[in-house]
């Protein structure tokens, strides 16, 4: 899959995507990285340990968050990608919704737009995508999570989230799906979503699985964020094994080696 320049080979192995998250409240690393001294030693830190990318984030979306303005988004997140790019060789994305957060901070070299809502909140984000030859992660959710077949029902919403890509000019090439763990599901669907990663496959397109430190983690285990790792590597390694190519992750070093294992086993 080519990157912006990079070329990355997801079929012979998964990838990471490293968290960094450069926000005061964020489930479960907010203020850890929100100064451009702390960000640059995790980001260090994620590439020594093996990610392939580095997603950064400029808005806590955690369940009840406060959604802040375009300008103050823009404000904790061109420093660092500007950063990240002048100090290290690393593929970016960029977390958001916004279409005027992602045209400010795409000059300081943004290869990836991440988008929570799948282009069906702000759709100027697939044409300026398109145009500027973006990769796009497209992550399931909705207003309302009311279902009548749970998993057929993500299939077709993520169909509709990769058609408006297609025809605002995204290449098909550039097309990633990710099921949106803790995104408008219950607990038990977050496990059936993990379970049916296979089916999203059906879409044609590289599946991203992001569920480090989530409720659905937290809520099995009955631990609080900054403990869920070993139920994150649970997860990692059975969404190896269903399909999933790419991984959204806090900690990459375990999870890394834990999907070389499941890798080398299949």
């Amino acid at each position: 899959m080519n990157i912006g320049k990079y070329n990355i080979d997801i079929d012979s192995q998964c990838h990471i995507m490293g968290i960094l998250n450069v926000t005061p409240d964020s489930f479960s690393d907010g203020g850890k990285y929100n100064n451009l001294d702390a960000a640059r030693f995790q980001v260090e830190k994620m590439i020594s340990d093996g990610a392939t990318i580095i997603d950064v984030g400029g808005e806590s979306t955690r369940p009840g968050y406060t959604m802040i303005s375009d300008e103050e988004e823009i404000e904790r997140v061109c420093p660092v990608i500007r950063m990240i790019k002048q100090e290290f060789d690393i593929c970016v994305s960029l977390d958001t919704y916004k279409s005027k957060v992602l045209e400010a901070a795409y000059p300081e070299g943004v290869d990836i737009i991440n988008d929570i809502w799948g282009f069906k909140r702000d759709r100027e984000l697939a044409t300026f995508a398109a145009k500027n030859n973006l990769t796009c992660v497209l992550m399931h959710n909705r207003e309302e999570a009311v279902y009548n077949d749970f998993v057929s029902d993500v299939v077709k919403d993520l169909r509709e989230s990769v058609d408006i890509a297609l025809n605002a000019g995204v290449s098909p090439e550039r097309i990633i799906v990710d099921p949106g763990v803790g995104f408008a599901k219950d607990y038990e669907q977050n496990l059936e979503i993990i379970r049916s990663l296979d089916r999203l496959q059906m879409l044609g397109f590289p599946v991203l699985l992001a569920a480090s430190n989530k409720s659905v983690v937290g809520n099995t285990l009955n631990l609080p964020a900054d403990q869920r790792l070993e139920g994150t590597i649970a997860v990692n390694v059975t969404g190896v094994l269903n399909g999933a190519r790419i991984f959204r992750v806090h900690d990459v070093k375990p999870n890394l080696l834990a999907i070389r294992m499941a890798e080398a086993l299949l």
